[in-house]
């Protein structure tokens, strides 16, 4: 975590980056960031933008400055509730959380500091 940032809450969830590759991890939004850790994947490039590759737990770790969000949109139907979020550079990252409700996450991805 950084100086002054806060977690406001975890989601275990699907996430499609602009690659188009799913994974699965754990969804931290603080103030600030979106961060998702997902387990390392050895047919992924972990030097792709916006990831880090931690190597003491093997996880990719994706970090998405929330300051970079132009635009967050919201899917749902029956079977999948998906956060879309639109960066300034016009990629799309997608957040699927299934069959679950995802205001609370719609709501801690567009509070802000």
């Amino acid at each position: 975590m950084q100086t002054g940032e806060n977690i406001i809450d975890n989601w275990a969830i699907f996430y499609t980056p602009p690659g188009g590759k799913k994974f699965n991890g754990k969804l931290t939004v603080t103030n600030r960031r979106l961060i998702y850790r997902t387990l390392y994947d050895a047919g992924y490039n972990p030097a792709s933008y916006r990831v880090t590759f931690d190597k003491e737990d093997k996880d990719i770790i994706y970090s998405i400055t929330k300051a970079d969000i132009s635009r967050v949109d919201v899917q749902k139907s029956l079977l999948a509730k998906k956060v879309i979020v639109t960066l300034s550079d016009g990629t799309k990252h997608e957040f699927n959380y299934g069959v679950m409700s995802i205001d609370k996450l719609v709501t801690a991805i567009n509070s802000r500091d």
